[in-house]
Protein backbone atom coordinates (compact mmCIF):
# COMPACT_ATOMS: atom_id res chain seq x y z
CA UNK A 1 0.00 0.00 0.00
CA UNK A 2 1.44 3.86 -0.85
CA UNK A 3 1.80 5.80 1.50
CA UNK A 4 -1.14 8.40 0.31
CA UNK A 5 -3.22 4.74 0.81
CA UNK A 6 -1.74 4.80 4.68
CA UNK A 7 -2.44 8.10 5.28
CA UNK A 8 -6.63 7.70 3.90
CA UNK A 9 -6.87 4.77 6.03
CA UNK A 10 -5.91 6.77 9.02
CA UNK A 11 -8.07 8.96 8.06
CA UNK A 12 -10.78 6.73 8.93
CA UNK A 13 -11.18 7.41 12.57
CA UNK A 14 -9.29 8.38 15.53
CA UNK A 15 -8.84 4.46 16.72
CA UNK A 16 -7.20 3.55 13.95
CA UNK A 17 -3.61 2.72 13.79
CA UNK A 18 -1.85 0.99 11.22
CA UNK A 19 1.49 -0.88 10.57
CA UNK A 20 4.09 -0.74 7.45
CA UNK A 21 6.69 -3.01 6.25
CA UNK A 22 9.34 -1.04 4.90
CA UNK A 23 12.04 -3.77 5.28
CA UNK A 24 12.22 -3.57 1.23
CA UNK A 25 13.37 0.27 1.35
CA UNK A 26 17.19 0.92 1.46
CA UNK A 27 19.00 1.60 4.96
CA UNK A 28 22.57 1.66 4.90
CA UNK A 29 25.13 2.39 8.30
CA UNK A 30 28.91 4.12 8.62
CA UNK A 31 30.84 4.11 10.70
CA UNK A 32 34.00 5.96 12.17
CA UNK A 33 35.96 9.05 13.18
CA UNK A 34 35.43 10.11 9.30
CA UNK A 35 31.70 9.58 9.29
CA UNK A 36 30.47 12.74 9.80
CA UNK A 37 32.20 14.71 7.43
CA UNK A 38 31.72 11.76 4.66
CA UNK A 39 28.20 12.27 5.38
CA UNK A 40 27.96 15.70 5.36
CA UNK A 41 30.20 15.50 1.78
CA UNK A 42 27.28 13.78 0.71
CA UNK A 43 24.99 16.29 1.34
CA UNK A 44 23.36 14.25 4.68
CA UNK A 45 21.88 16.52 7.49
CA UNK A 46 23.49 14.80 10.65
CA UNK A 47 22.23 14.80 14.44
CA UNK A 48 24.39 16.59 16.60
CA UNK A 49 23.88 14.01 19.68
CA UNK A 50 23.61 10.30 19.94
CA UNK A 51 20.42 8.88 19.81
CA UNK A 52 18.83 11.30 18.03
CA UNK A 53 17.43 11.33 13.92
CA UNK A 54 16.89 14.26 11.17
CA UNK A 55 14.50 14.25 8.85
CA UNK A 56 16.91 14.86 5.38
CA UNK A 57 15.80 17.05 2.71
CA UNK A 58 14.16 14.26 0.59
CA UNK A 59 11.97 12.98 3.10
CA UNK A 60 14.69 10.09 4.53
CA UNK A 61 16.41 10.46 8.03
CA UNK A 62 19.66 9.84 9.37
CA UNK A 63 19.62 8.39 12.60
CA UNK A 64 23.01 9.16 15.06
CA UNK A 65 22.86 5.64 16.83
CA UNK A 66 26.33 7.11 18.92
CA UNK A 67 29.44 8.92 18.85
CA UNK A 68 30.32 8.18 15.17
CA UNK A 69 28.13 5.43 13.86
CA UNK A 70 25.35 6.75 11.69
CA UNK A 71 21.95 4.88 9.87
CA UNK A 72 20.32 6.20 6.83
CA UNK A 73 16.76 5.58 6.44
CA UNK A 74 15.55 5.89 2.60
CA UNK A 75 12.62 7.81 1.75
CA UNK A 76 9.62 6.80 0.27
CA UNK A 77 9.44 9.23 -1.66
CA UNK A 78 12.47 8.03 -4.61
CA UNK A 79 11.69 4.25 -2.88
CA UNK A 80 15.50 4.77 -1.01
CA UNK A 81 16.97 5.33 -4.45
CA UNK A 82 19.80 8.05 -2.89
CA UNK A 83 20.77 5.67 0.38
CA UNK A 84 20.66 2.81 -1.86
CA UNK A 85 23.21 4.89 -4.42
CA UNK A 86 25.32 6.42 -1.68
CA UNK A 87 26.14 2.23 -0.27
CA UNK A 88 26.72 1.11 -3.72
CA UNK A 89 29.45 4.42 -4.25
CA UNK A 90 30.45 3.77 -1.20
CA UNK A 91 34.98 2.65 -1.50
CA UNK A 92 36.88 2.15 1.31
CA UNK A 93 39.59 4.15 1.38
CA UNK A 94 42.70 6.02 3.92
CA UNK A 95 39.14 7.28 5.78
CA UNK A 96 38.43 6.22 9.00
CA UNK A 97 34.68 5.59 7.58
CA UNK A 98 33.11 2.06 7.58
CA UNK A 99 30.02 0.63 5.79
CA UNK A 100 27.87 -1.12 7.99
CA UNK A 101 25.51 -2.83 5.05
CA UNK A 102 21.79 -3.20 6.91
CA UNK A 103 19.48 -4.51 4.21
CA UNK A 104 20.18 -7.75 5.12
CA UNK A 105 20.12 -7.22 8.70
CA UNK A 106 17.61 -5.41 9.91
CA UNK A 107 13.48 -5.47 8.98
CA UNK A 108 11.96 -2.33 9.51
CA UNK A 109 8.23 -1.38 10.05
CA UNK A 110 6.44 1.43 10.37
CA UNK A 111 3.91 2.01 13.42
CA UNK A 112 1.48 5.15 12.86
CA UNK A 113 -1.65 6.32 14.08
CA UNK A 114 -3.09 8.25 16.75
CA UNK A 115 -2.33 5.23 19.07
CA UNK A 116 1.40 4.34 17.75
CA UNK A 117 3.03 5.18 21.49
CA UNK A 118 0.51 2.37 23.28
CA UNK A 119 0.80 -0.02 20.74
CA UNK A 120 4.89 0.47 21.63
CA UNK A 121 3.88 0.55 25.70
CA UNK A 122 2.27 -3.09 25.93
CA UNK A 123 6.26 -4.35 24.29
CA UNK A 124 8.53 -1.82 25.80
CA UNK A 125 9.68 -0.12 28.76
CA UNK A 126 10.47 3.08 26.77
CA UNK A 127 8.04 5.72 27.11
CA UNK A 128 7.64 6.55 23.54
CA UNK A 129 5.03 9.13 24.06
CA UNK A 130 5.51 12.14 21.87
CA UNK A 131 6.05 14.59 25.03
CA UNK A 132 8.94 11.91 26.42
CA UNK A 133 9.76 10.81 23.11
CA UNK A 134 9.39 13.74 20.50
CA UNK A 135 10.13 14.34 16.56
CA UNK A 136 14.23 12.68 15.80
CA UNK A 137 14.06 11.00 19.10
CA UNK A 138 15.82 7.66 18.98
CA UNK A 139 15.40 4.69 21.29
CA UNK A 140 18.16 1.47 21.02
CA UNK A 141 15.87 -0.79 23.49
CA UNK A 142 14.19 -3.69 23.75
CA UNK A 143 10.05 -4.81 23.19
CA UNK A 144 8.88 -8.11 22.88
CA UNK A 145 11.69 -9.42 23.78
CA UNK A 146 13.96 -8.37 20.93
CA UNK A 147 16.42 -5.59 20.61
CA UNK A 148 15.28 -2.58 18.62
CA UNK A 149 15.51 0.70 17.37
CA UNK A 150 12.68 3.25 17.72
CA UNK A 151 13.07 7.07 15.71
CA UNK A 152 10.03 9.05 16.23
CA UNK A 153 9.55 10.32 12.56
CA UNK A 154 6.44 11.91 13.07
CA UNK A 155 4.84 14.29 10.39
CA UNK A 156 2.42 16.06 9.27
CA UNK A 157 0.03 15.43 12.55
CA UNK A 158 0.12 11.86 12.30
CA UNK A 159 2.42 9.98 15.02
CA UNK A 160 4.81 7.77 13.46
CA UNK A 161 7.10 5.52 14.96
CA UNK A 162 9.85 3.71 13.08
CA UNK A 163 11.64 -0.08 14.52
CA UNK A 164 14.43 -1.52 13.21
CA UNK A 165 15.15 -5.07 14.63
CA UNK A 166 16.83 -8.41 13.67
CA UNK A 167 15.23 -9.31 10.01
CA UNK A 168 15.11 -12.79 11.10
CA UNK A 169 12.74 -11.64 13.85
CA UNK A 170 10.28 -10.11 11.35
CA UNK A 171 7.27 -12.63 11.28
CA UNK A 172 7.46 -12.79 14.98
CA UNK A 173 8.02 -9.06 15.55
CA UNK A 174 4.97 -8.18 13.02
CA UNK A 175 2.31 -10.74 14.87
CA UNK A 176 3.41 -9.35 18.56
CA UNK A 177 3.00 -5.68 16.74
CA UNK A 178 -0.42 -6.56 15.35
CA UNK A 179 -1.30 -8.71 18.65
CA UNK A 180 -0.73 -5.41 20.69
CA UNK A 181 -2.56 -3.04 18.20
CA UNK A 182 -5.38 -5.31 17.94
CA UNK A 183 -7.00 -3.18 20.93
CA UNK A 184 -7.27 -0.27 18.73
CA UNK A 185 -8.57 -1.62 15.43
CA UNK A 186 -5.02 -1.74 13.95
CA UNK A 187 -3.82 -3.24 10.91
CA UNK A 188 -1.04 -4.27 7.88
CA UNK A 189 -1.03 -1.44 5.54
CA UNK A 190 1.15 -2.15 2.77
Amino acid sequence: MTNLNTQAFLSNGPQTCALTDLTDLPRVGFRGSDSAGYLQAHGYHLPSLPNQALRQDDGGWVARLSASEYLLLGSLSDQGARVAAQEADWVQDAQRNYLLPRQDSHAWLQVSGQHCSAVMAKLCGVDLRAQAFPVGAVAQTSAARINVMVVNVASEGVPRLQILFDRPSLAYFREAMLDAMAEFDGRLVG
